[in-house]
């Protein structure tokens, strides 16, 4: 199973980015896709995650509004559309899939919910 995370690159304070993660190798439909990121100097963090079906998602309080979590399962694939990016968004945003369980509907923020993870892409937003 691999995970394949791009889109990452420089852009200014307010602009826009989307971030694609690409399964290989897995039924991706069968994956709860979460996203991550990690900041220099900070522990991994989680940003959203989407459940199989796409009808469920949940986001980290400070990017509500600003960060939208998709997937097309057809392509094997999960987007982050992230906007309104600011300075403190700066951070290699890993993406990760795990089994869809009653415990990682509930435990979706930890990293142990996931089973694999892509190599990350960073971004970073600064004038």
């Amino acid at each position: 199973v691999q995970l394949q995370a791009s889109g990452g690159g420089l852009v200014q304070p307010g602009g826009s980015l989307r971030l694609s993660c690409t399964g290989s190798g897995v039924t991706f439909n069968r994956y709860v896709v979460g996203w991550f990121r990690q900041a220099p100097g900070k522990e991994r963090e989680f940003v959203a995650r989407i459940t199989r079906s796409g009808s469920s998602t949940k986001y980290l309080r400070s990017v509500e509004g600003r960060f939208t979590v998709s997937r097309d399962n057809a392509k094997n694939t999960a987007y982050l559309q992230m906007n309104s990016l600011k300075p403190e968004d700066t951070a290699v945003y890993y993406c990760a899939a795990g089994p869809q369980t009653a415990d990682s509907l509930v435990y979706y923020s930890r990293l142990d919910t996931y089973d694999y993870w892509g190599q990350g892409t960073l971004v970073t937003v600064s004038s």
